[in-house]
C-alpha cells in the first residue's frame, strides 16, 4: 500500500471513529437536551443587563432524567435545579410523562457583568417516555435539592390524561 493509501485509510478510520462517538453521544443525550423559550416576563419588567442575560440564556439546556421501573411502580427523576415546586405542570399523556415549567432568572445582586452564561432560563417542556402504562391515581411528585421525583403506580392498561401535583420534599 502506498503512503497516500495509508493516509487515506487513516483519515477514513479517524472519521468513522469520530462519527461513531458522536452518534453514541447523541443517542445518550438527545432526550436530555431541552429547548428553553422566553419566559412570561415582559420586556418592560427587565433591566438592560437582565434582558441581555435572558437573551443569552434562552436556547438549549440539559435536563437529565432517569426512569426506574420495578414491578409495581415507575419512578422518574428529573434534574431541574433552581426552580420552585409550584413552577411545574406534570401530566401523563399517552405513554409519556410530560413536564412543563418555567425557570426564572436568578440574577446576582451585584452590578457586574456575565461573561459566561451556560444556565438556561425560560419556559420548557420535557416528554419522558414511559416503559409501560401508569396510573395518576396514587401518583406522587416531590421536589427537593433540585431534583423532581415522580412516583406512579403501574397499570395493566392505559388511563386518560391527568395532572400530578408537586409536594415539598
Amino acid at each position: 500500500m502506498s503512503n497516500l493509501q495509508h493516509l487515506r485509510q487513516g483519515v477514513s478510520d479517524a472519521w468513522e471513529s469520530i462519527l461513531g462517538g458522536w452518534q453514541r453521544l447523541y443517542a445518550r443525550a438527545s432526550g436530555a437536551i431541552t429547548r428553553f423559550t422566553p419566559g412570561s416576563r415582559s420586556a418592560e419588567d427587565l433591566e438592560r443587563d437582565e434582558h441581555e442575560l435572558e437573551a443569552r440564556s434562552i436556547g438549549w439546556g440539559v435536563m437529565a432524567a432517569e426512569v426506574f421501573d420495578d414491578s409495581d411502580r415507575l419512578v422518574v427523576r428529573l434534574e431541574a435545579p433552581g426552580m420552585d415546586r409550584d413552577s411545574f405542570d406534570i401530566q401523563v399523556i399517552d405513554d409519556h410523562l410530560v413536564i412543563r415549567g418555567e425557570k426564572g432568572i436568578q440574577k446576582e445582586l451585584s452590578r457586574g457583568r456575565y461573561h459566561i452564561a451556560e444556565c438556561a432560563y425560560g419556559r420548557f417542556e420535557r416528554a419522558i417516555p414511559l416503559p409501560g402504562p401508569v396510573s395518576t391515581e396514587g401518583a406522587r411528585a416531590t421536589y427537593e435539592h433540585g431534583v423532581l421525583r415522580v412516583e406512579m403506580p403501574r397499570l395493566s392498561s392505559a388511563h386518560a390524561q391527568r395532572s400530578i401535583n408537586v409536594e415539598a420534599g
